[in-house]
């Protein structure tokens, strides 16, 4: 039995068309603590919910001992933990969950990174760092976004500044640092799925959970992303604002079922 036959268990419907690649033991581990809070978990769980993708327990363990010792995750009394980067990572996905209500009055945030001798590390980092704070990039190292968020984190050597811009055309701006209809259509796919998938959920069947995880992994990873434009800037029928009340419940479900079969370990 292999991962992908494994992830099509019980359903016909397309799930390849998410773009998901088969899970590793280290995809495994992040999207099961990623979900958890806090994001602490039993190895012997782990290493269980590993098997489900048919990962063995030795690679399952091997790809933990080297998170750790990459500082990705910390371990206590057979426990692991989320560590370093991979926390800011969780609260940018919970962040993704619940869309913004704050008003827009027009101002845009611009963050500019403005050192001359940044590492290439310091340049990944940014870019991560604008990426999940739902900026675009205009062009290289300048990002923005509607100021109807927060101002993202503000490394060394980073300029933030928050107001009016200027702009011939502000829908032009917009189509130009964000693909709009290629979101709509990714979101409305993602709708789709859950709901031909809600109903499996709810059988609570541990051999469905890599089918489930795969649609979870999906969802999560596009609401992290997606802009949360002001409606201003949005089409009405703008399809994610269904796609997050339809992931809660299904998140829901799935949550109670990893809550049973992590006590169950």
């Amino acid at each position: 039995m292999n991962t992908r036959r494994n992830i099509s268990r019980g359903s016909d419907r397309g799930i390849d068309g998410l773009e998901i690649e088969p899970f590793s033991a280290r995809s495994v581990i992040l999207s099961a603590l990623l979900g958890s809070h806090p994001p602490v978990l039993p190895v012997r769980a782990l290493v269980r919910l590993a098997e489900l993708f048919d990962i063995r327990p030795g690679t399952t363990r091997t790809s933990l001992s080297r998170m750790v010792a990459n500082g990705e995750l910390t371990v206590a009394e057979g426990h692991y933990a989320l560590a370093g980067r991979l926390l800011e990572r969780q609260r940018e996905q919970d962040a993704g969950r619940h869309a913004t209500t704050r008003e827009w009055n027009g101002d845009w945030i611009t963050a500019i990174a403005s050192g001359d001798r940044r590492t290439m590390a310091d340049r990944r980092a940014f870019r991560q760092a604008m990426i999940g704070s739902r900026f675009a990039e205009l062009r290289p190292d300048i990002w923005l976004r509607p100021a109807n968020v927060d101002n993202p984190p503000r490394p060394d050597e980073v300029i933030i500044t928050r107001g009016v811009i200027e702009v011939d055309d502000t829908a032009d701006l917009v189509d130009r640092l964000w693909p709009l209809a290629a979101i709509d259509a990714r979101s409305q796919r993602l709708i789709h799925m859950l709901t031909a998938h809600r109903a499996e959920v709810d059988q609570q069947d541990d051999r469905l959970l890599p089918t489930t995880f795969t649609i979870s992994a999906a969802v999560v990873r596009f609401l992290r992303i997606e802009p949360q434009l002001p409606n201003d800037l949005l089409p009405n029928d703008w399809s994610a604002r269904e796609l997050r009340p339809l992931y809660d419940d299904f998140a829901a479900a799935f949550d109670e079922q990893l809550r049973r079969f992590f006590a169950s370990e």
